[in-house]
């Protein structure tokens, strides 16, 4: 019999609220910007295992979406939503 593991950020939401809340604690450098690969590792941490997750992927295209991160057409940094509006007190 195979155990499944859980996935705690399967749900695209999950995923896109716990990138904001990373990239958040993460020290942007010029412009305001927050490089990728810093939050793609620690969210890869919290899942304890390689890179390549799907719930990386789902989790950043529902955070542009929603217009809580801005992506840069290069994929290379991330920037925050506007200050003054607080996603994560919904």
């Amino acid at each position: 019999m195979k155990h499944v593991d859980l996935r705690p950020y399967a749900d695209p939401e999950t995923a896109a609220r716990k990138l904001v809340e990373i990239a958040a604690a993460t020290h942007a450098v010029q412009d305001g910007r927050i490089y990728i690969e810093r939050i793609n590792s620690k969210f890869v941490a919290l899942l304890n295992g390689s890179k390549g997750h799907p719930e990386f992927g789902a989790g950043l295209a529902y955070a542009k979406e929603r217009g809580w991160l801005e992506v840069h057409e290069s994929g290379t940094y991330v920037k925050l939503m506007p200050p003054g509006e607080d996603l994560l007190a919904r």
